[in-house]
């Protein structure tokens, strides 16, 4: 009884954590950014337009896709907010005259090609391909 039990556990572990995995985000990036690696500090900072530059002085240029499963986890586990405080918060910024809403994407593809075409430009995906012209971001704590 004893050994099936561990072995519900370990499956039920193993499910959980591949569920968990398969909803997180590829961070991608122009590949003029020369950096490779993002503080979560300052991709929430950029995002949520405190922050204009990468740590190495560049001009950073938020892209956020309109809707979808990949910008829920993205403003969840990055920016810890609703897509709802996402768009209030910016569309404050907006009215307010503190900032203009950043670009955003009806589709990944589209993100994609943006990223790489656009100097500066930094996004999101739920994965990308080889053939994909745009630098992905590791980030830190």
């Amino acid at each position: 009884m004893s050994k099936t039990r561990c072995l519900i556990l370990l499956l039920g572990f193993m499910s959980v954590w591949s569920a968990a995995r398969a909803q997180d985000v590829v961070l991608v990036a122009n590949k003029g950014v020369q950096i490779s690696a993002i503080s979560p500090a300052d991709l929430r900072a950029i995002f949520l337009g405190a922050k204009t530059r990468f740590a190495d002085g560049f001009h950073a240029l938020p892209v956020v896709l309109r809707g979808g499963p990949a910008q829920e986890v993205f403003l969840k586990n990055y920016l810890g907010e609703s897509p709802q405080e996402f768009r209030l918060r910016w569309q404050k910024a907006v009215f307010t005259g503190q900032g203009a809403m950043p670009k955003t994407c009806d589709s990944e593809a589209a993100l994609i090609e943006y990223v790489a075409a656009t100097p500066g430009a930094i996004g999101y995906v739920s994965r990308i391909s080889p053939q994909d012209n745009v630098k992905t971001l590791v980030p830190y704590k």
